[in-house]
């Protein structure tokens, strides 16, 4: 029955229109989602590459994510195993310091909807700060802090991480912690989970 569910629940909203005016180029919800994914990448928005394209994660940001994760792009777009449920659907628009933040609509009216019909989930990467901040049990202050901090998530199956926009190469470069140690348990528990 779920199976049956899922796909009219994502024609729902993808034909969704409730922030339509708030969205300067229009709304184009993009995510993609399968009854048998087990794995969730929650995270901001699509820009405006991912706008016109309407393929998740496909800018630098992606390449720079399926770098961390060590897998390829078949996989990586393979609805069967990877679910991507940002936590706005549509391009917000930019403000001063680069995109605005998620419509907080979508969170709100799809979000748990989504995630009921996803049974297989075994994990779920919180990717930069509006993720965490809606998901995670416990939040440590700052987005440093929580990616430090990435195992006491686990076992409510979640894994934060910084959003890998070029934008945070300084981030990066400043924590090498974060490519030494979290990069590498990141592939483990991916691998572990697709077994790739």
């Amino acid at each position: 029955m779920a199976g049956k569910k899922l796909p009219a629940l994502l024609e729902e909203v993808r034909a969704c229109r409730l922030c339509e005016e708030h969205l300067p180029l229009g709304p184009n919800p993009v995510l993609r989602a399968a009854e048998s994914a087990r794995l969730l990448i929650v995270g901001q928005a699509p820009g405006t590459k991912v706008h016109a394209t309407s393929i998740p994660w496909n800018d630098p940001s992606g390449d720079r994510l399926r770098d961390w994760l060590s897998i390829d792009r078949q996989t990586f777009y393979d609805e069967s195993e990877i679910a991507i449920i940002p936590m706005g659907f549509c391009y917000p628009g930019r403000g001063k310091g680069g995109d605005l933040p998620p419509r907080p609509e979508c969170a709100a009216t799809w979000h748990k909807r989504l995630l009921a019909q996803l049974p297989n989930l075994q994990l779920t990467l919180l990717v930069g700060q509006y993720a965490q901040r809606y998901y995670l049990p416990h939040w440590y202050g700052s987005i440093t802090e929580n990616v430090r901090h990435y195992r006491d998530a686990l076992p409510a199956r979640y894994f934060p991480l910084p959003h890998p926009s070029p934008r945070n190469t300084l981030w990066l470069r400043r924590r090498p912690w974060f490519e030494e140690e979290v990069v590498p348990e990141l592939r483990r528990q991916v691998q572990k989970i697709l077994k790739v």
